[in-house]
């Protein structure tokens, strides 16, 4: 049986946030400056947990080795900067989690590998930084997940230990990062997961469907 545990730890895009619709937008923007065609969302979202260097893969066809990519990169980046939470939100049933949490006297934080400088403006537009215990972003630490050590310093900020944790994320490195932190890992089969991937293959020590699944693992432990 699950022990309740004192801390939730969330990945951001994908699990906590739907970031994909102001995404999506930032790479159809960039597509027409550069006389693209743009692409429907069903096609970016599956890559949108890749970050800007899979957006840039997906509309151009680029990698960081080609000589484009870094001006694509930083247009790209800056008009999403300016519009980071146009169309974001919480995903449905994540506000009655958190709420859940608050009545439980759960703390919650963040553990992604979006640089700070994205992260903390789209959580204070959210109006979600005054509820978030720990934010820890992809420049946080010398190291990003799958590297554990991001979410070892979540865990020491909090004052916990991380097999007192449970680590929710939407990707393999989410999962791996949690593995090797020493938390439970839950896998969010709902966030943007792209056709090649499989998720049994992730290794989570449980997997949910929608954000309210998170009550019934709340609700079966001792």
């Amino acid at each position: 049986m699950l022990n309740t545990p004192r801390a939730l730890l969330f990945d951001l895009d994908g699990t906590l946030v739907d970031t994909a619709p102001d995404l999506a937008a930032a790479l159809n923007h960039t597509l027409v400056q550069y006389q693209q065609p743009p692409l429907p969302l069903a096609r970016i979202r599956p890559v949108v947990s890749y970050g800007a260097r899979g957006l840039i893969r997906l509309g151009f066809g680029l990698t960081p080795e080609d000589a484009e990519f870094t001006p694509i990169r930083e247009q790209l980046l800056a008009y999403y900067r300016q519009h980071l939470y146009q169309h974001s939100s919480l995903f449905p049933g994540m506000q009655s989690v958190l709420a859940h949490l608050a009545a439980r006297q759960i703390v919650w934080g963040i553990v992604t590998n979006k640089p700070g400088w994205l992260t903390e403006p789209l959580l204070a537009g959210l109006q979600l930084t005054d509820q978030v215990a720990v934010i820890v972003s992809g420049d946080t630490c010398d190291r990003p997940k799958p590297d554990p050590a991001p979410i070892h310093y979540a865990c020491e900020q909090l004052r916990l230990a991380p097999q007192a944790s449970w680590y929710l994320g939407d990707a393999a490195r989410d999962m791996q990062a949690g593995r090797a932190a020493g938390c439970v890992t839950v896998g969010a089969a709902y966030g943007y997961i792209h056709p090649d991937e499989r998720i049994a293959d992730w290794s989570a020590d449980h997997l949910i469907q929608r954000p309210a699944d998170i009550l019934d693992l709340l609700a079966a432990c001792q």
